[in-house]
């Protein structure tokens, strides 16, 4: 099968500078590498035919010899020699621009920016409900690697500057030839940054950043709830060779409650009630986050009833309706009774028991079920 034109492959015209050669190329492998391609078997096919075409043009012997006598005479099979492997440096330069381009590195050559920005850093704060509820302002102290003030993150000694590192020159990698192929790895000697420090900086021993602690002003918006975070832009951790640093994030965690629990918007109590408040009913007052509340119980009221207040919950973060208060009714039974309070309780009993069905319902349906079971 005739070989394509390699310009016609690359998509380019025969008179293309070197560098519109080379863009072409990596524009076609970074379209067609099998690793970016593991579904289409064509891919392959495409990559080496555009790996082909540019090992050749990128060559100026090799890019004569195809322009005079085409394929003849750059193909050994055919008579053609090309210039031998002349050209294997512009190819490898040009395929570790790509190779770092698919798994991360940088462009460029194979140089890649050592600029790195700072961590994140997390904070966990506990908060009452009521600050929840309200929002409030704190402030936290927490440990920080930050710039090192004495050489302004250069990690030199004052008066003296970092070197290029003589190992990568700067680039701060290393290329390491695997037959045909160049793999770029991060420099050993410099660790990335292209530069070595001769004279380190008392003060960080030659790191660019020290431990710190620093004291922050927190806001608390109103409504805020259990895991909620609050970012502090730019209070993480400095970067490194002058990048950006990083943020800090508040983690909201709520300090359980005496007498509420929230679930949302809404909060949840339990209402403890006399025997005779139940039985009778009346008006009872009830804690609110904002103070108190008064609120009328019908006679005859069970342990279980939930009876709501609108209104008396949260307001949450994200909407601008207030959530109710949840009261469950909880019947207290009588302690330390005197004798007096016995003998009306069993005297009641009595009367209870001459007609049972209208005084106790609950109680006589439930007797009736377990008489049904046994029988």
């Amino acid at each position: 099968m005739a070989k394509k034109d390699f310009y016609e492959v690359l998509g380019v015209n025969r008179d293309a500078s070197d560098e519109e050669i080379k863009k072409a190329y990596r524009k076609l492998a970074m379209k067609y590498h099998p690793d970016r391609n593991p579904d289409n078997p064509k891919a392959e096919e495409s990559f080496k035919e555009a790996k082909e075409a540019y090992e050749i043009l990128s060559d100026e012997e090799k890019r004569g010899a195809y322009d005079q006598y085409g394929h003849a005479g750059v193909d050994p099979s055919m008579g053609g020699g090309g210039g031998g492997g002349a050209g294997f440096g512009n190819f490898s330069d040009a395929f570790g621009d790509i190779f770092g381009d698919i798994f991360g590195g940088g462009g460029g050559g194979g140089r890649r920016s050592n600029v790195y920005r700072g961590a994140d850093l997390r904070y966990n704060m506990e908060i009452s409900l009521e600050d929840a509820a309200r929002g409030t302002e704190t402030k936290i102290r927490i440990p920080v690697m930050s710039e090192c003030e004495t050489c302004h993150g250069s990690g030199a000694r004052p008066g003296t500057q970092p070197v290029t590192c003589t190992t990568c020159n700067g680039h701060g990698q290393v290329r390491m030839q695997q037959g045909f192929f160049s793999v770029q790895q991060t420099c050993p000697k410099c660790h990335g940054s292209g530069k070595m420090v001769k004279e380190p900086c008392p003060t960080c021993h030659g790191g660019g950043r020290v431990k710190q602690h620093k004291t922050l002003s927190v806001k608390i918006p109103a409504g805020v709830d259990e895991g909620d975070r609050i970012r502090l832009s730019g209070e993480g951790e400095a970067g490194v060779n002058g990048g950006p640093t990083g943020d800090l994030y508040v983690v909201v965690h709520l300090k359980p409650h005496e007498i509420f629990k929230r679930d949302g918007a809404n909060l949840h109590c339990e209402m403890p009630i006399s025997f005779t408040t139940a039985a009778l009913g009346g008006e009872i007052e009830i804690p609110t986050l904002d103070g108190h509340a008064k609120m009328k119980i019908p006679a005859e009221t069970q342990t279980g009833a939930v009876f709501r207040l609108r209104g008396k919950g949260i307001k949450p973060l994200r909407s601008n309706e207030l959530g109710d208060l949840m009261c469950h009714v909880v019947v207290e039974t009588p302690v330390r009774l005197t004798e007096r309070q016995k003998e009306l309780l069993r005297e009641m009993e009595e009367i209870n028991q001459t007609d049972s069905a209208k005084h106790s319902p609950r109680e006589k349906s439930w007797m009736t079920k377990v008489k049904d079971l046994f029988n």
